[in-house]
């Protein structure tokens, strides 16, 4: 598999792009800065040049290359409502643009749990966040794509457990971005997986198991 990864840098495309590269896939990534492309070279992973924000559809779609799926875990965690707009909200729908210019069909877009973080007193800034996550979730949702649209909880760094819960709704909880990244991994492999929301949390399922799971019949 050819998989382009959006937020590549991040804590999960970095670890996700690890995941894949450990099956055997390809991967690609948009990176901002040459020393940042440099590096990831020297991984095994080939990266393009540029600004999201201010990459057209048309050059964002042509460094897509000849990609099977595209994965955006790019995101502004909640910062300024200038970042969120361009990163979680305009980004989005400027990716799925590019891909349908570049004739891929497949796009996973990695969102948040709409129940994260209620429990606090979250602040305008978040607030926006969380409606910008949202209108990125029903555009891509309506689109024409073969979509998948991930809600994990409350994203922590640290090893794995290799054991989650998985579905069309879930409790809010912690999960790590390990596990995360090799949900999502699981996921892109299965073909039967596609145009379907679903949250993840720490759970007692084995990842794969948890994936197998949330096959829908109509894929069969």
């Amino acid at each position: 598999m050819d998989v382009f990864i959006i937020g590549i840098t991040g804590g999960i495309g970095g670890l996700l792009a690890q995941q894949l590269q450990a099956r055997g896939d390809t991967v690609h990534g948009l990176v901002r800065r040459d020393e940042q492309r440099a590096e990831l070279e020297t991984q095994g992973v080939k990266a393009q040049v540029g600004d999201l924000a201010t990459l057209s559809e048309e050059e964002l779609a042509a460094t897509f290359g000849k990609a099977d799926v595209i994965v955006y875990s790019a995101g502004s965690n909640g910062g300024t409502r200038e970042v969120t707009k361009a990163i979680d909200g305009g980004g989005v729908v400027k990716a799925i643009n590019a891909a349908r210019r570049a004739g891929i069909e497949r796009f996973a877009l990695v969102s948040v749990l709409p129940e994260s973080w209620r429990e606090r007193d979250n602040g305008e800034e978040v607030e926006y966040y969380f409606t910008v996550k949202k209108e990125a979730d029903i555009i891509l949702s309506r689109s024409d794509l073969n979509w998948l649209i991930l809600r994990p909880a409350l994203l922590l760094d640290g090893p794995g457990t290799g054991n989650v819960s998985l579905g069309p709704a879930e409790f809010h909880g912690e999960i790590t971005r390990a596990d995360v990244a090799a949900t999502l991994a699981e996921l892109l492999h299965e073909p039967r997986i596609g145009r379907q929301i679903l949250e993840l949390n720490t759970g007692s399922t084995p990842i794969d198991k948890a994936v197998s799971a949330n096959v829908r019949t109509l894929f069969e």
